[in-house]
Protein backbone atom coordinates (compact mmCIF):
# COMPACT_ATOMS: atom_id res chain seq x y z
CA UNK A 1 0.00 0.00 0.00
CA UNK A 2 3.18 2.73 0.95
CA UNK A 3 4.53 1.73 -2.06
CA UNK A 4 1.56 2.07 -4.20
CA UNK A 5 0.74 5.54 -2.79
CA UNK A 6 4.26 6.73 -2.96
CA UNK A 7 4.54 5.55 -7.08
CA UNK A 8 0.81 7.65 -7.07
CA UNK A 9 1.95 10.51 -5.51
CA UNK A 10 5.35 10.90 -7.62
CA UNK A 11 3.69 10.30 -10.65
CA UNK A 12 1.31 13.26 -9.41
CA UNK A 13 3.84 15.57 -8.83
CA UNK A 14 6.09 14.59 -11.81
CA UNK A 15 3.00 15.30 -14.19
CA UNK A 16 1.98 18.58 -12.29
CA UNK A 17 5.47 19.85 -12.60
CA UNK A 18 5.34 19.09 -16.27
CA UNK A 19 1.90 20.57 -17.07
CA UNK A 20 2.86 23.72 -15.21
CA UNK A 21 6.80 24.17 -16.92
CA UNK A 22 4.56 23.56 -20.45
CA UNK A 23 1.64 25.91 -19.66
CA UNK A 24 3.97 28.70 -18.21
CA UNK A 25 6.09 27.92 -21.28
CA UNK A 26 3.15 28.83 -24.13
CA UNK A 27 1.83 31.53 -22.08
CA UNK A 28 2.69 33.77 -18.90
CA UNK A 29 -0.24 33.23 -16.00
CA UNK A 30 -0.79 37.19 -15.85
CA UNK A 31 -1.42 37.20 -19.88
CA UNK A 32 -4.96 35.10 -19.44
CA UNK A 33 -7.36 36.50 -21.68
CA UNK A 34 -9.61 38.31 -19.26
CA UNK A 35 -12.29 36.49 -21.17
CA UNK A 36 -11.05 33.44 -19.58
CA UNK A 37 -10.78 34.59 -15.60
CA UNK A 38 -14.10 35.81 -16.04
CA UNK A 39 -15.66 32.40 -17.75
CA UNK A 40 -17.90 31.11 -15.53
CA UNK A 41 -16.51 27.19 -15.43
CA UNK A 42 -13.06 28.87 -15.14
CA UNK A 43 -14.76 30.23 -11.61
CA UNK A 44 -16.39 27.04 -10.79
CA UNK A 45 -13.18 25.24 -11.88
CA UNK A 46 -10.92 27.30 -9.23
CA UNK A 47 -13.48 27.31 -6.11
CA UNK A 48 -13.88 23.03 -6.85
CA UNK A 49 -9.37 23.25 -6.64
CA UNK A 50 -9.46 25.29 -3.73
CA UNK A 51 -11.70 23.54 -1.93
CA UNK A 52 -10.05 20.55 -2.65
CA UNK A 53 -7.02 22.12 -1.32
CA UNK A 54 -8.43 23.41 2.48
CA UNK A 55 -9.72 19.89 2.39
CA UNK A 56 -6.45 18.29 2.16
CA UNK A 57 -5.01 21.39 4.17
CA UNK A 58 -7.39 20.54 7.15
CA UNK A 59 -5.01 17.07 7.15
CA UNK A 60 -2.32 19.09 7.36
CA UNK A 61 -3.70 20.95 10.16
CA UNK A 62 -4.32 17.77 12.37
CA UNK A 63 -0.92 16.21 11.40
CA UNK A 64 1.67 19.43 11.81
CA UNK A 65 1.81 20.31 15.22
CA UNK A 66 3.72 23.91 14.92
CA UNK A 67 2.17 26.95 14.16
CA UNK A 68 4.74 27.72 11.65
CA UNK A 69 4.75 24.35 9.93
CA UNK A 70 0.99 24.78 9.69
CA UNK A 71 1.28 28.39 7.98
CA UNK A 72 4.04 27.01 5.46
CA UNK A 73 2.01 24.24 4.18
CA UNK A 74 -0.81 26.77 3.84
CA UNK A 75 0.92 29.12 1.69
CA UNK A 76 2.56 26.44 -0.01
CA UNK A 77 -0.70 24.50 -0.77
CA UNK A 78 -2.49 28.31 -1.61
CA UNK A 79 -0.01 29.36 -4.16
CA UNK A 80 1.25 25.89 -5.52
CA UNK A 81 -2.09 23.45 -4.82
CA UNK A 82 -0.94 19.58 -6.32
CA UNK A 83 2.46 20.45 -6.20
CA UNK A 84 2.83 20.69 -2.61
CA UNK A 85 -0.04 18.61 -1.68
CA UNK A 86 1.98 15.98 -3.02
CA UNK A 87 5.40 17.13 -1.70
CA UNK A 88 3.40 16.97 1.59
CA UNK A 89 2.19 13.49 0.90
CA UNK A 90 5.47 12.17 -0.04
CA UNK A 91 7.08 13.24 2.82
CA UNK A 92 4.81 12.07 5.42
CA UNK A 93 4.92 8.25 2.72
CA UNK A 94 9.08 8.21 3.20
CA UNK A 95 8.18 8.65 6.59
CA UNK A 96 7.49 5.27 7.11
CA UNK A 97 8.72 1.78 6.48
CA UNK A 98 7.20 0.31 3.23
CA UNK A 99 5.24 -2.67 5.18
CA UNK A 100 3.52 0.10 7.54
CA UNK A 101 -0.61 0.33 7.28
CA UNK A 102 -1.80 3.94 6.13
CA UNK A 103 -3.12 4.67 9.23
CA UNK A 104 0.60 4.81 9.71
CA UNK A 105 0.72 7.65 7.53
CA UNK A 106 -2.61 9.13 8.10
CA UNK A 107 -2.39 9.57 11.69
CA UNK A 108 -0.06 12.17 13.51
CA UNK A 109 2.42 10.06 15.57
CA UNK A 110 3.51 11.72 19.21
CA UNK A 111 5.96 14.17 18.84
Amino acid sequence: MILTLRIFFIIVLLSMLAVTTWASKQIPLWKIPYETWTHPWWIATLFDAYWGFLTFYCWIVYKEVSWIARGAWFIAVLLLGNIAMAVYALIQLFKVPLNSRAEDVLLRRNP
